[in-house]
């Protein structure tokens, strides 16, 4: 599914056949839409996209830094900010663990926000 090539400067592109989404500032991909869970209403309106564990339901060229506690809309969360491996931008953020049960189904989620991601393939 995911061609590595030397030839470009991202690490990881996506089938040219599939829409897809790539970072704002330097066009890296990031993810198929397939890979959408849904959309967050709340906050910078982010989209939320599945973690590793979810077979193809992760993204590409995303890199992850520590975790840690925060507060957030729903709650007390560990959550690490996610970034573009290429242009290093902070892209959202992944929930690493949720303290209360019922945000559980978050856990290995990321997020990234509308405003550093572009749609690319096929969106005509």
């Amino acid at each position: 599914m995911v061609k590595m090539t030397r030839s470009k400067t991202f690490q990881a592109y996506l089938p040219s056949c599939h829409r897809t989404y790539s970072c704002i500032h330097c066009r890296a991909h990031l993810a198929n839409h397939d890979e959408l869970i849904s959309k967050v209403r709340a906050g910078p309106r982010p989209r939320v996209l599945g973690g590793p564990g979810k077979g193809a339901r992760s993204g590409v060229n995303v890199g992850c830094g520590p975790a840690e506690e925060r507060v957030l809309l729903t709650g007390l969360h560990a959550v690490a900010d996610i970034y573009c491996e290429n242009c290093k931008t902070t892209l959202g953020w992944k929930y690493e663990h949720a303290f209360e049960s019922s945000q559980k189904y978050k856990e290995g989620k990321y997020i990234i926000e509308l405003a550093h991601m572009i749609k690319d393939n096929g969106w005509d």
